[in-house]
């Protein structure tokens, strides 16, 4: 199967005897994430192991076991589950649920920022799931995109509780900063202390970031952004996005407001605040304000009897005003009710002069409304909303990137016409991403895949994967795979809007045989490669110090930055030759050929008495070194 990361070493590996490792999804500060298969109980999941060189410290390993135990309290539907946790040799690993998608990250990487409708959608699950671990107790303390999970089949779920504390807990200062800059409240920046309140701060980062594309204090150092949540207030979205409702703008300030007791007491409270202004957002209600809430001193503890005090400086405005108030609505009174008569009178007359006319236009056919956003809802909803404008309904299937399966896409025509009451309004739900068929990508040159695959409007994985191959040229693509591992290098299934790994060919491994072994190792070296002294041989065909042949230091493909074993000649072996001194002429000879030397007779004695004159001498001399099969002369001589 091809893996998204085929130079990690833990690809292919049996954890615990039970999770195979299949591909690598991300890596983060702590840990890396990998999909792997539960084969106990046949089901995909996400596998988050502790990087190694954090195995011996401590407080990183006691923080890795506080993750599992923090997520493993909270059972709830925008909360990534937890399944298990266990340690494998010297290897700590977390097993939770595989969600398939996106982060909110990438969500705004590729589409900038969101419309209200959306960012609504998203923030009412993440608070909806942040506020059971609020009242479980929990604070995440590093809520960012990069936490938040888009499935594709449209589940919005927080993860990561990696740096999750209870919520009574003071942390050091040094800790708290673990969390990312541009989302810590002015608290853990100052004082290094977090509470609920502090999640709140981040996800009104998240929510401006969401309705503007971008986030509120940047910089180009880390302090210079950690000042500016200390020192500075964060502006209105609208400020840089007019689209965005005061309603948004209010609960943005409310979230981010700099102390915290001004701000809501736990996600349940924002969450309910949300609500409210979603219906604002949709004409549901008439719009209120946040303003009372923004100005009360910090939240109130007594009983529902007890006298509630408002901020010194609101009780002093309110007493100097409330005077000239009740003067000019007294005032008002009066004069609504001297010209109620004639506005009496008025409306009788129009009435019966043009009665059937303000029907027709007003009530009637002839009225027109306008065709609100439904963006997101649910279709019986949207249905009814519609209905109760006087508009005839339909629906249709579409497919979408951007909403989830089921979901309202749009209308037909689109939500802002104004059309006549009684027409006929088509409501587009989404069927989800389009279905696609990739072609055989195996083969095709890494340029050519790419754009198949983006033409069909789903994505390259990034980095893409590269391995060296004796077979497939370079440059060539040797395998393609689905985030879920599914092999498409022959073509296959797949949704636009899906990532595609690619596994693409840096050519052969350098044949360095016969080299030095300093010239291999910079052969090697030039290819991404790592030359590494292997055993060292006698040979007789390649000189002292050269390459006998190089391989693998381990099995499997060969990525850059792997090291080959280069295995070195020692020259000939040499073996000392033996002594057959005290020997007849016929007697050394055969002594000698029988050890596999060439022997040569030099004498001036006849063949005739080889079998009784002894020699004289051999050359070389008897115990030189010699290679096994050498010439050897011998002598002798009357």
């Amino acid at each position: 199967m091809v893996t998204t990361a085929p130079t990690d070493p833990m690809i292919g590996r049996l954890i615990d005897g039970r999770y195979q490792v299949r591909s690598r999804i991300a890596r983060g500060g702590m840990a890396t994430v990998y999909l792997a298969t539960d084969l106990r109980l046949e089901r995909r999941v996400a596998i988050k192991i502790m990087h190694g060189h954090l195995a011996d410290d401590t407080s990183f390993k006691s923080r890795f076991v506080q993750e599992a135990r923090s997520a493993a309290r909270l059972a709830h539907p925008n909360v990534v589950n937890v399944f298990d946790q266990g340690q494998d040799s010297d290897m700590a690993y977390l097993v939770m649920e595989y969600l398939p998608g996106i982060t909110l990250r990438e969500l705004l990487k590729d589409y900038g920022k969101l419309t209200p409708e959306q960012a609504i959608d998203i923030m009412e699950a993440v608070l909806a799931g942040l506020a059971a671990a609020h009242r479980a107790g929990i604070v995440h303390r590093d809520l960012k995109p990069e936490n938040v999970l888009l499935a594709d089949d449209g589940r919005i779920k927080i993860g990561d509780f990696g740096l999750a504390r209870a919520a009574t807990a003071n942390t050091a200062t040094g800790q708290a900063l673990l969390g990312t800059i541009a989302y810590l409240s002015p608290e853990l920046v100052t004082r290094g202390i977090a509470d609920a309140r502090s999640d709140i701060y981040a996800l009104g980062i998240m929510l401006y970031e969401m309705l503007t594309g971008e986030q509120p204090f940047q910089g180009e150092q880390p302090m210079q952004i950690a000042y500016q949540h200390a020192n500075d207030s964060v502006p209105t979205p609208s400020s840089k996005n007019p689209a965005v409702p005061a309603e948004l703008d209010e609960l943005v300030m409310w979230a981010t407001a700099k102390a915290p007791e001004h701000r809501p007491a736990d996600a349940g409270a924002m969450l309910d605040r949300l609500i409210e202004v979603e219906k604002v957002i949709r004409g549901e209600q008439p719009t209120t304000t946040l303003q009372p809430t923004m100005v009360l001193a910090p939240a109130f503890s007594g009983t529902e009897d007890e006298t509630r005090i408002l901020n010194p400086a609101v009780r002093a405005h309110t007493q100097a005003t409330a005077p000239n108030r009740i003067d000019s609505l007294a005032s008002t009174a009066r004069r609504r009710k001297g010209k109620g008569w004639w506005l009496f009178l008025l409306v009788l007359l129009l009435a019966a002069g043009a009665g059937g006319t303000g029907w027709y236009f007003g009530q009637g056919p002839g009225s027109v409304v306008t065709l609100p956003s439904l963006k997101g809802a649910d279709p019986a909803s949207a249905t009814t909303q519609l209905k109760d404008l006087g508009l005839a309904v339909d629906t249709r299937s579409v497919n979408s990137l951007t909403v989830a399966q089921n979901k309202v896409v749009e209308t037909d025509p689109p939500s802002g016409t104004g059309v006549n009451r009684g027409s006929a309004v088509t409501i587009l739900i989404s069927a989800g991403p389009k279905p696609i068929e990739l072609p055989a990508l195996a083969g095709l040159t890494q340029a050519d895949a790419t754009a198949k695959i983006t033409a069909l409007k789903a994505k390259v994985a990034t980095p893409v994967a590269e391995q060296f191959s004796a077979d497939v040229a370079k440059g060539v693509v040797i395998s393609a795979a689905t985030a879920d591992g599914t092999d498409v290098s022959k073509g296959g299934a797949s949704l636009q809007g899906a990532r595609i790994s690619l596994v693409v060919s840096l050519g052969p491994v350098p044949d360095v045989t016969g080299k030095t072994f300093d010239e291999a190792v910079a052969t090697l070296a030039s290819a991404g490669l790592k030359g590494v002294q292997g055993s060292q041989d006698y040979s007789d065909t390649v000189p002292d110090g050269s390459v006998i042949s190089a391989a693998p230091a381990t099995d499997g493909p060969v990525h850059k930055g792997d090291e080959i074993l280069l295995n070195t000649s020692k020259g000939p072996q040499l073996f000392p030759l033996p002594d057959v001194s005290g020997k007849t002429i016929n007697a050394a000879k055969a002594a000698l050929e029988a050890e596999g030397y060439v022997v040569t007779i030099d004498t001036n004695v006849p063949k005739s008495l080889w079998g009784t004159i002894l020699i004289t001498s051999t050359d070389p001399a008897a115990n030189t070194p010699v290679k096994k099969g050498s010439a050897v002369t011998v002598k002798a001589q009357y």
